[in-house]
């Protein structure tokens, strides 16, 4: 970790964050762990500093500065993750602004937690690979409230000079969480399969952990962006199969992405009120077949030792179910 020994971790209550919490104290950092609420029994052992904050509100600029005190870095994984456009304001926009400002003067560097759904996948053809270099949505145009304020995130985190990492994971599973949006439409026990080929932009939940811890550790290169994707990364066929353990889905039915593409341009005057996979950019997001690039990855943040994909899922299903 160099010369980093204590964390601050916003989000630390959340499925990434708990994982990155376990990840840190496995490595014997000290964590300034930010919560809203009351923290967890398990924050009594050593190593972890609790700090109640609610990063919406202004009032915790000054809580947050005062733990800010000896950290070296800050991971921060605090965000709203579904649509809706209040609380992405509260949790994303305004979280991400007060935070920073709680950082204006320290030294610490920031590891930025985004996401791969920030690239505008209406840019790409079928078989196209995402990498670094893709081309971004714009906040004012983006295709969901979720996609708008990551992007308002990073451009805010970028403004504001400190060292930068920011790491845009894919879809991340692990222990209750198994599914993703890449697969199409469930419906009970079946599954309308839009997509057949390309690969999914999986990312093990403790693979990112590790990957972010990693990050903290090591100072960017001014800004520096990275795609979090696991090594092996299935085809949606193989997803199905190796998920199919959980017996879920129990059918599927195919319908082809490029059969609906007409449908969404058709109802494109209805905007947003549409559902997600009949608007063209979030199917295009979500199905269109593509390959992902994660050499950027291994060049600067090293290898990772991964299970195939088979064994990762089992795993987290048989977890889920215990």
């Amino acid at each position: 970790m160099g010369d980093v020994t204590r964390l601050l971790l916003t989000g630390a209550t959340g499925f990434v964050g708990r994982a990155v919490l376990a990840q840190a104290r496995a490595q014997g950092l000290e964590v300034v762990a930010v919560t809203r609420g009351t923290p967890p029994a398990a924050w009594t052992e050593a190593g972890v500093i609790p700090c109640c904050a609610d990063l919406a509100d202004p009032a915790a600029i000054p809580v947050l500065r005062a733990a800010l005190r000896g950290v070296g870095a800050v991971i921060h994984c605090a965000a709203h993750l579904g649509s809706d456009e209040g609380a992405v304001t509260a949790a994303t926009t305004l979280g991400t602004r007060h935070l920073l400002a709680a950082m204006a003067g320290q030294s610490a560097r920031l590891v930025l937690v985004s996401s791969i759904a920030v690239y505008d996948y209406t840019k790409l053809a079928p078989g196209g690979t995402v990498t670094e270099a893709t081309p971004l949505e714009q906040p004012d145009t983006a295709r969901d409230a979720y996609v708008a304020g990551k992007l308002r995130q990073e451009a805010m985190c970028r403004d504001a000079g400190h060292p930068l990492w920011i790491l845009r994971p894919g879809a991340i599973f692990g222990e209750g969480r198994t599914w993703n949006a890449h697969l199409g439409v469930s419906l009970g026990p079946l599954l309308i399969a839009m997509g057949q080929g390309g690969e999914l932009p999986l990312a093990h939940v403790d693979h990112v952990a590790r990957r972010l811890v990693r990050a903290a550790g090591i100072a960017p290169q001014g800004v520096e962006v990275l795609n979090l994707v696991d090594a092996d990364r299935p085809d949606r066929a193989r997803f199905l199969r190796a998920h199919r353990l959980s017996g879920w889905p129990r059918l599927v039915l195919p319908l082809p992405w490029p059969v609906v593409l007409p449908v969404a341009r058709l109802l494109a005057p209805l905007g947003p009120r549409l559902p997600g996979l009949l608007r063209e950019a979030v199917l295009r997001a979500r199905i269109l077949p593509l390959r992902y690039d994660a050499r950027a990855l291994v060049r600067r943040l090293g290898p990772l030792d991964q299970p195939r994909f088979e064994a990762l899922m089992a795993a987290a299903l048989k977890e889920g179910a215990a």
